[in-house]
C-alpha cells in the first residue's frame, strides 16, 4: 500500500505541469525550459518534502512576478536545490521573501548574482538561522550601499572564505559609512580594489573557521565514540568578535563559528577540545540536574564538578583528552591578561578546576586540595551518577562563601577558559524554582505561545476568537479576520471590535531609599505597552512646518557624517608608504647619517560608533497649552508641550536616521510604584518609517513621572548595543514625581542613583528640561554639564537637534 502511494507520487512529480509557475519565460523555446526545470525539479525532489516542493514552485512564480529577466528565473530554479541541501528547505521561503525585497532596491542583474551566490553562502554559513542573518545584511547594504552589492557580490567567494558573518558584517558597514555618499568609493572598496578594504578585511579575519573544520570534526568524534553527532555553527554580537559560549541543546552541538587562538594554543585546537567536551556531555549525562531551590551562584559550582565528571569519564574511556584539555590550563598567560586581576571567587574556581582535572596538581589552599580528592573518591564509587556534583557543589558553595564573597552573576559567566559549554544541556527547570531565588510572585502558566496562521486555520481550528490574556495559544493572522456569521454584511472585524495592544511581562527595578542609603529590592515594576497610532503624514510635516530649523539641520548632518579613512603620516609601522619620507630616508642613508624609521602611513578609520535613546516625559502636564491659558482665545489652536516634544522628537528622528546612528524613540509614565508604562515608538532594530511615524503621531500624555525605573529600563535596553558610545537623552518638562510618593526628594534621589548607576555601566545620560525652575534641583540630579534648560518651550524643535549635535559631534 505505501509503495502504491509513493509511486503515484513519483509519478505526480515526473508530470507537473510548470506553465501556471514559468508564464514569464514564453520568449525561449518552449523545450529549453522543460529541459532545464525538469532537471533542476528532479534533483529537488530528491531533497525535499512535498511542502519543501510547493515551496520551490511557488518561489518561481514569485521570481517571475518579479520582471527582473529570465537569468533570475532560471539561476533559481537551478540553484535552490543545492541551498535546501544544505540549510534544509525551511530557508526556501526566507529567501524568496529577501529576494522580493531586494528587487525594489536593486536590478535584476545583482539580483541574480545574489541568487548564483547562494549555495555558496549556504556551504559557507552552514545554518539557517545564520543565513537569514546574511539575507538581513544584504537588505541593509541595499539600502546603505546599492551601488557596492555588485562588486560584494563579484567577490563573495573570497569574503566569505576569509569572514563569519559576523566580520562580513563589520566589513560592510565600515565601506557602506565611510563611502556613504562617494558611489565610486563604493564600487572600489566593495570590490576590493583600495587599500583600506584590503585592511579592514585582514582586521576582521577570524582565527580558524567552522565550515573549513566541520567534517574534521565530524570524522574526530566519530573516531572518539563511533557515533554521530550533529554540530551547528551560531553566529555570535556582529558588532563585536566576541561569539556565543559553545552549547549543547536538542541533542545538537552549537559551536562558535569562529575561533581565535587561545594563549597559544591554534583554533583547530580549541574546537576539538570544545567539541569532545560538548560530546561527553550528550554521551555520559543519563537523566537532568534539577536547579529547584539553587541560587546561580550553587549552580556554577555544581556545573563546575559535573563538568569534572564528564570529562573524568571520557579521560577513562580515551586517556589523551587529558592532556587536551589541561592544556587550556596550564597556558601560560598573555600580556594583556597580566594585567588583568581575577575576581577572587572566579580564581577560587580556576584552581579548584585544574585539581579536579589533573590529579596531580596541588594548591595552595588546603580547602580546594580536600575538594578535589573527595570528588575524586566519589567518581571511582559512583561515576554515572551526577548526583555527587550536586553535592559536591552545595557543599563547596557553603564552604567557600564563608572566606570568599560572592561577585554579581556576569563576573561567573565570564568563565575565561572557551572550549567549555553553558550547561544549559544538564539542568532541569521547574516552576516552582523561583520562590527560593528570592522572587515573590510564581508563574501563573506556562508561556503563552504565538502562531502566524492562515485564514483557513483561523476559520476552523480557533476555539475562541475573545480568548483572554491567559490563553495557552495566541493565533496571528495577518488578514484582518471578520465575523464568519454575518461576513457579507459585516463592516468591523473582530481586531477593530474587541482588539487591544500587547503589553510585555513586568520589569522589576530596585529604588533607591536615601533615609537608609540602601535600594529596595524590585520595587518599583515597569510594563512596556503601546499608545494607539494617528496618520503618519503628521511627522513629515513637520518638517514643512519648521523648514528653517530643517535647513539648518542638513547642514549639520553633513557636519556630522563619518569622516571614513584619516591617513596620518610619521609611522614605523603602517598600511601604506609614505614615499616622500621613504626618499628622504634613503638620501640619509646614502649620506651616512641616521635615517628616520617613520616612514609608513597609518590609515585610521573614523566611524559613528553610537547607540542612543531618545527617552520622553509623557506625564499629564505635557498636555498643557503654551504662551496662553485656558479661557483665552486662541487655546484650542495652541500648541501643547507635548505637541512640541513630538515636533522636536520628529525634527531630530529625521536628522539621526539621515546620519545612520542607531536609536530610539521611548516614553514614558506612571501610575504609582506598581505601574510604570513604558511606550517604545521606535526600536533600535526598526527603521524609521511609516510604522515607526505613526506611533510617535499618536503619542499621547497622562499619569506622572517616576524617572528613575524609566531611566534604568531605557539603560538596559541600550545595554543590549553593540556601542562605544551610548547615550539617554531625557526630554523632560519637570521633576520626578508619582501619586504615591509625597516626599519630592525620594524620587529626586532616585533618579540620581539611576543616572550614577548607568554611568557605571557606560551609559552617558543627558536631561533636556523645560522646566525654567529647574535649577534648583536638575543640577544635583544629573550633574554639572549634563543639562540644558529650555527657557521658552516654542523654542525646543530648534534646540533639540543643536544639543544632539553637540553631544556627538
Amino acid at each position: 500500500m505505501n509503495l502504491g502511494v509513493l509511486g503515484a507520487l513519483a509519478v505526480k512529480k515526473m508530470t507537473i505541469d510548470f506553465s501556471e509557475y514559468v508564464t514569464c519565460l514564453k520568449t525561449l523555446p518552449e523545450h529549453e525550459h522543460i529541459q532545464a526545470l525538469e532537471s533542476s525539479y528532479h534533483e529537488a525532489a530528491r531533497v525535499m518534502s512535498p511542502q519543501g516542493l510547493d515551496h520551490y514552485l511557488t518561489g518561481m512564480k514569485a521570481m517571475c512576478t518579479l520582471n527582473k529577466g529570465e537569468d533570475l528565473i532560471l539561476t533559481y530554479v537551478q540553484e535552490m536545490p543545492g541551498v535546501a541541501k544544505e540549510l534544509g528547505e525551511d530557508v526556501i521561503p526566507d529567501i524568496v521573501s529577501a529576494l522580493m525585497k531586494l528587487a525594489s532596491h536593486t536590478s535584476g542583474t545583482v539580483v541574480t548574482l545574489m541568487m548564483a551566490n547562494m549555495p555558496l553562502a549556504a556551504s559557507r554559513l552552514g545554518d539557517a538561522d545564520v543565513m537569514r542573518g546574511y539575507l538581513k545584511l544584504l537588505h541593509q547594504l541595499a539600502g546603505k550601499a546599492p551601488r557596492g552589492l555588485r562588486p560584494m557580490m563579484e567577490n563573495m567567494d573570497e569574503l566569505l572564505s576569509k569572514l563569519t558573518l559576523g566580520g562580513l558584517r563589520r566589513w560592510a558597514m565600515w565601506g557602506a559609512q565611510a563611502h556613504q555618499r562617494d558611489l565610486d568609493g563604493q564600487m572600489a572598496y566593495f570590490g576590493l580594489k583600495t587599500e583600506s578594504s584590503r585592511a579592514v578585511l585582514q582586521k576582521e579575519r577570524r582565527g580558524t573557521l567552522f565550515v573549513d573544520n566541520q567534517r574534521k570534526l565530524n570524522f574526530y568524534l566519530r573516531a572518539l565514540w563511533a557515533r554521530a553527532f550533529f554540530m551547528r555553527p551560531t553566529s555570535g554580537d556582529y558588532e563585536t568578535r566576541q561569539g556565543l559560549k559553545p552549547f549543547v541543546e536538542d541533542f545538537q552541538i552549537h559551536l562558535p563559528d569562529a575561533f581565535d587562538a587561545f594563549r597559544g594554543i591554534g583554533g583547530i585546537e580549541v574546537y576539538r577540545a570544545t567539541a569532545a567536551h560538548c560530546a561527553a556531555h550528550l554521551v555520559y549525562t543519563n537523566k537532568p540536574i534539577s536547579a529547584e531551590q539553587l541560587s546561580p551562584a550553587q549552580m556554577k559550582l555544581i556545573e563546575l564538578f559535573e563538568d569534572a565528571r564528564v570529562e573524568y569519564l571520557a579521560i577513562r574511556d580515551f586517556p589523551g583528552l587529558r592532556k587536551l584539555w589541561l592544556g587550556f590550563f596550564m597556558a601560560p598567560l598573555t600580556p594583556d591578561e597580566e594585567f588583568v586581576e581575577l575576581h577572587p571567587m572566579m580564581d577560587t574556581m580556576m584552581r579548584l578546576a585544574t585539581a579536579l582535572l589533573d590529579p596531580h596538581y596541588r594548591d595552595e589552599e588546603p580547602l580546594i586540595n580536600d575538594t578535589a580528592a573527595d570528588f575524586r573518591k566519589q567518581l571511582e564509587a559512583r561515576p554515572e551518577d551526577n548526583q555527587i556534583s550536586w553535592d559536591a557543589g552545595v557543599t563547596f558553595y557553603n564552604k567557600v562563601t564563608q572566606r570568599v564573597a560572592l561577585p554579581n552573576l556576569r563576573v561567573l559567566e565570564n568563565w575565561p577558559i572557551p572550549y567549555r559549554d553553558d550547561n544549559r544541556y544538564i539542568w532541569e527547570f521547574t516552576d516552582n524554582m523561583f520562590v527560593e531565588a528570592g522572587m515573590d510572585y510564581l508563574p501563573e502558566r506556562q508561556q503563552q505561545v504565538r502562531k502566524y496562521v492562515s485564514v483557513m486555520e483561523m476559520a476552523n481550528e480557533v476555539d475562541c476568537e475573545l480568548a483572554g490574556d491567559d490563553a495557552q495559544e495566541i493565533w496571528v493572522c495577518a488578514d484582518e479576520f471578520m465575523p464568519y456569521e454575518d461576513a457579507g454584511e459585516a463592516t468591523q472585524s473582530f481586531n477593530d471590535m474587541w482588539g487591544k495592544e500587547p503589553v510585555s511581562d513586568p520589569y522589576h527595578y530596585q529604588e533607591w531609599d536615601y533615609h537608609v542609603q540602601l535600594f529596595r529590592p524590585d520595587w518599583a515594576t515597569l510594563i512596556e505597552r503601546r499608545q494607539g497610532k494617528d496618520d503618519p503624514e503628521r511627522m513629515d510635516e513637520i518638517l514643512t512646518k519648521h523648514k528653517p530649523v530643517a535647513s539648518r539641520i542638513r547642514h549639520l548632518i553633513d557636519a556630522l557624517q563619518p569622516q571614513g579613512i584619516v591617513r596620518r603620516r610619521g609611522y614605523e609601522e603602517g598600511e601604506e608608504l609614505d614615499l616622500n619620507a621613504a626618499v628622504r630616508a634613503m638620501i640619509d642613508i646614502r649620506r651616512g647619517v641616521m635615517p628616520d624609521p617613520r616612514i609608513n602611513i597609518r590609515i585610521d578609520r573614523h566611524i559613528r560608533d553610537l547607540s542612543m535613546v531618545v527617552l520622553m516625559d509623557l506625564s499629564e502636564s505635557t498636555n498643557e497649552k503654551v504662551g496662553v491659558s485656558e479661557g483665552e482665545p486662541g487655546y484650542e489652536e495652541a500648541p501643547s508641550i507635548l505637541d512640541l516634544t513630538r515636533e522636536s522628537t520628529g525634527l531630530l528622528a529625521w536628522a539621526i536616521d539621515s546620519i545612520g546612528d542607531n536609536f530610539a524613540v521611548h516614553g514614558f509614565a506612571s501610575d504609582g510604584r506598581h505601574d510604570v508604562q513604558y511606550y517604545r515608538f521606535k526600536d533600535f532594530n526598526q527603521p524609521y518609517d511609516d510604522e515607526a511615524k505613526s506611533r510617535m503621531a499618536g503619542m499621547k500624555g497622562g499619569l506622572s513621572t517616576r524617572m528613575g525605573a524609566a531611566l534604568r529600563h531605557a539603560g538596559w535596553h541600550l545595554t543590549q548595543q553593540s556601542a562605544q558610545k551610548r547615550l539617554v537623552l531625557l526630554i523632560t518638562d519637570g521633576e520626578p514625581a508619582d501619586i504615591d510618593e509625597r516626599d519630592p526628594q525620594y524620587l529626586r534621589h532616585d533618579t540620581k542613583k539611576a543616572v550614577e548607576d548607568l554611568a557605571m555601566q557606560g551609559v552617558y545620560t543627558y536631561c533636556l528640561t523645560l522646566d525654567p525652575n529647574a535649577d534648583r534641583y536638575v543640577a544635583r540630579i544629573f550633574g554639572e554639564n549634563n543639562y540644558s534648560i529650555v527657557d521658552h518651550v516654542e523654542r525646543l524643535p530648534e534646540r533639540l537637534p543643536a544639543v544632539f549635535a553637540a553631544l556627538t559631534g
